[in-house]
């Protein structure tokens, strides 16, 4: 039975939802976050879907793939880092099962930053286990965490950890906020920065994310977090 670990947050402002009623709210919410329909996309639904293995006994996935007791099972999934904004998930029965609630919506002024560590110190305690960090579609919330994770017990640059993730889920896409918070944390770690904000057709992005096409007239600039 997965027992949710004390002391993150007070009150819940979800209604408890079981796993069939979560997987119809999940495809509801993918549509809000993305605009697309689930019938044009099947292909990238899929991938959304799917469990990327990020590093050794580290996985990253959707709330879909969370709900599911042979993708937890199959992986030895011990500890699961809930960063899909809703705290009463009800997993599946498994023993042994942790469950840490990051209570974040992904939207850029969030405050994901405050648990960067909380979730670092987590996972690393966790190494004799294994770990699914999940948010809603896999692609901002819980990608960020584990970026942050990799920054503070791996010894990796932003720019090498964003490289990692994306090279196991190429679709990741912290929103702008959270790269911000993730360059704070950067700093705070290294001293120094090695991705920078800049101004693309598609708005003020993340270097590491600009279009090639952009990278000829781009003004870049850092952003001050």
């Amino acid at each position: 039975m997965g027992v949710a670990l004390p002391g993150l947050s007070k009150g819940n402002p979800y209604p408890r939802i079981h796993i069939l009623s979560q997987r119809r709210w999940w495809w509801h919410k993918f549509g809000l976050d993305t605009g697309w329909p689930r019938s044009c996309c099947p292909s990238l639904l899929q991938q959304v879907m799917s469990v990327s293995q990020v590093s050794p006994g580290l996985f990253l996935s959707g709330l879909d793939s969370a709900l599911n007791l042979s993708v937890l099972a199959s992986r030895n999934i011990t500890l699961i880092i809930n960063a899909s904004g809703l705290e009463d998930v009800s997993y599946p029965s498994l023993d042994g099962l942790q469950v840490l609630h990051v209570p974040v919506q992904d939207q850029p002024h969030a405050p994901l930053r405050q648990y960067f560590d909380l979730v670092a110190e987590q996972i690393n305690q966790n190494q004799t286990g294994r770990t699914l960090v999940h948010c809603t579609a896999g692609r901002s919330r819980s990608p960020a965490l584990i970026m942050a994770y990799l920054m503070r017990f791996e010894g990796l640059s932003l720019r090498q950890a964003h490289e990692q993730v994306l090279e196991q889920r190429p679709f990741i896409r912290p929103n702008a906020g959270f790269w911000r918070q993730l360059m704070d944390y950067e700093r705070t770690l290294f001293s120094r920065n090695t991705v920078r904000m800049v101004k693309t057709s598609g708005g003020v992005l993340p270097e590491a994310l600009q279009d090639p096409e952009d990278s000829s007239t781009t003004a870049a600039y850092f952003v001050n977090v």
